[in-house]
């Protein structure tokens, strides 16, 4: 058995959550933020059998997209104001970040 800790963002978690649920994969979805843009993720626990990883892996990938936003710059607070750029810049967000554990065992009571 494996547990797969999915990072998303906010946008793509219904999407995704909806997708997992009509292939019978049971989701426990936890708010979180992330630490380079301080803005809302969730976090998806997903338990599977071995076998089932990959297509759990499959279904994230096409429902987690990549995008453009404009995102701007923290002032630095100490730090070095030479590098700080104070217009917005585009960068990547989006997509997923996923772990797969192994799990030792698995109760419910």
């Amino acid at each position: 058995m494996k547990l797969i800790m999915a990072v998303i963002q906010d946008k793509d978690s219904n999407r995704l959550v909806n997708a997992l649920g009509e292939k019978d994969f049971k989701t426990t979805k936890l708010a979180s933020t992330g630490g380079f843009l301080k803005e809302g993720n969730t976090t998806l626990m997903i338990g599977c059998e071995d076998q089932e990883v990959d297509n759990a892996l499959d279904i994230i990938k096409d429902n987690c997209s990549h995008r453009e936003q404009m995102v701007a710059p923290i002032s630095p607070m100490g730090g070095n104001a030479d590098s700080y750029i104070p217009k917005p810049v585009k960068v990547e967000v989006g997509g997923a970040t996923v772990f797969v554990l192994p799990v030792e065992s698995f109760l419910q009571f």
